[in-house]
C-alpha cells in the first residue's frame, strides 16, 4: 500500500509505517462503520475505569487474588481464593469468583516454563477464565520439541494446558512499502513527545533493523532514539522532519483521537490499525504473555483475538481513545483469522520518559 504525500501523519500510519504490505499492490482494507468521537471517548473512559478497578482490587487482595476478566455481558469478574477476599470484591462493586489457584501459583508456573520450556513457536499466559496457564504451540513444535514441552507442562499438573495451532507464530514484518528502514516496512504506533520534541513509537524488532526512517517517497521522518528487542518489543524514533504529528490513529477510513495510555485487561474489546491490513477488532485474551519467537523471547505482551499480517508490526492497539500497545507478532492472517500479541504502550512510555502526543 502506498502513501501519497501528505502534510501530516496519523498515529498508526497513513498507510502505516513500517511493516510488511507487498510492494506489488495495495492490501485490501477492512471497511469499518463510522463511529462518533463521543462514543469512542465514552468507550475509552469505561475501559479505563474497569482497568483501574481491576488493578486496584488485585493489588489490595495480594496473595488471595487470581486475576480478573470482563465476561461477555461486560461484568468485571475477579478471581479470588478465599471467602473473605470475595467479600472485598463484592464491596467494590465487582463480581467475585472462587478458584483453586492463586495468581502467585500461576505466575510460578509461567516462571518455571520460562526456565525449562523456552521453545521457539510457543507462547504462554495466565488464563483467568479457566484459572490455568495456557501454553500455545505452533506448527513448528513437533517431535522432540513437543515431547519436551509436554513433559515440562506435565510437571506443573492441572495448572497448565497446551493448545496447538496450525499456523506459525512470527513477527509481523517484511520488505515493503510505506515507512522504510533498510528495505523493511512497519507501522507507526503512537506519536509521543518529551517536552517540545516529537517522537513516535513502533515495534522494537522494527527499530533494530535501521536507524533512519523515511516515507514511501524517500522523505526522512526521523532517526532511532532507542530500541529494545528481544525481551521487550518497543522502539522510539525521533522526528527530524517538519511533518505534523497529531495524536490520531488511522481508522481506515477516518481518524480517531488518542487521549491517554491505558492498561489492557482480559475480555476488553480492542481495535488494531496497521499498514497492511487496516483496521480490525477483537478482544484481549491474555496479559503478561510470554512469546518465544525464532528471533528471541518477549515477555509482558498482550494477547488478543485481533488479526494482523506482515507489515502491521508496530501498529496501534487501542480502545476508544485509550492507547494500549504496539503490534509485536502473532499467527494466522486477516482472511482466516488469527492471534496477535502487543507490546504494552505504558512500558515504553515509562522507559523513554515520553507522553502520548
Amino acid at each position: 500500500m502506498r502513501i501519497a504525500p501528505t502534510s501530516r501523519f496519523t498515529a498508526v500510519a497513513a498507510t502505516a509505517l513500517l511493516g510488511g504490505a507487498l510492494l506489488a499492490a495495495p492490501a485490501a482494507q477492512a471497511s469499518t462503520p463510522e463511529v462518533s468521537r463521543a462514543s469512542l471517548t465514552a468507550a475509552g473512559l469505561a475501559a479505563t475505569i474497569t482497568s483501574q478497578v481491576a488493578t486496584g482490587l488485585e493489588t489490595q487482595l495480594a496473595a488471595t487474588s487470581a486475576g480478573s476478566y470482563q465476561d461477555a455481558s461486560g461484568t468485571l469478574i475477579v478471581n479470588v481464593t478465599t471467602a473473605e477476599a470475595a467479600k472485598t470484591v463484592t464491596a467494590a462493586g465487582a463480581t467475585p469468583r472462587l478458584v483453586a489457584r492463586s495468581m502467585k501459583q500461576l505466575t510460578a508456573a509461567t516462571d518455571q516454563l520460562t526456565k525449562t520450556a523456552t521453545i521457539p513457536g510457543t507462547a504462554w499466559n495466565v488464563d483467568p477464565v479457566t484459572n490455568q496457564v495456557e501454553v500455545v504451540a505452533d506448527a513448528t513444535v513437533t517431535g522432540a520439541k513437543m515431547t519436551k514441552l509436554k513433559a515440562e507442562a506435565a510437571k506443573l499438573g492441572a495448572a497448565v494446558r497446551i493448545t496447538t495451532i496450525k499456523d506459525t507464530i512470527s513477527l509481523r514484518i517484511t520488505g515493503g512499502d510505506a515507512i522504510y528502514t533498510a528495505g523493511a516496512r512497519c507501522s507507526l504506533g503512537f506519536n509521543v513527545k518529551r517536552g517540545n520534541t516529537g517522537y513516535f513509537l513502533t515495534a522494537g524488532h522494527c527499530g533494530n533493523i535501521g536507524a533512519t526512517w523515511t516515507t514511501s517517497n524517500g522523505t526522512v521522518l526521523g532517526t532511532r532514539a532507542g530500541s529494545s528487542f528481544p525481551g521487550n518489543d518497543y522502539a522510539l524514533i525521533q522526528y527530524t522532519s517538519n511533518v505534523a504529528r497529531p495524536g490520531h490513529v488511522n481508522m481506515y477510513p477516518g481518524e480517531n483521537d488518542i487521549a491517554r495510555p491505558g492498561t489492557a485487561y482480559v475480555g476488553e474489546g480492542v481495535s488494531r490499525s496497521g499498514s497492511t491490513s487496516g483496521l480490525h477488532s477483537g478482544s484481549v485474551n491474555g496479559v503478561n504473555t510470554t512469546v518465544n519467537y525464532p528471533q528471541g523471547s518477549v515477555s509482558g505482551l498482550i494477547r488478543t483475538s485481533v488479526c494482523a499480517e506482515p507489515g502491521d508490526s508496530g501498529g496501534s492497539l487501542f480502545t476508544g481513545n485509550v492507547a494500549l500497545g504496539m503490534t509485536s507478532g502473532g499467527s494466522g492472517n486477516c482472511s482466516a483469522g488469527g492471534t496477535t500479541y502487543f507490546q504494552p504502550v505504558t512500558e515504553a512510555l515509562s522507559v523513554y520518559g515520553v507522553q502520548i502526543y
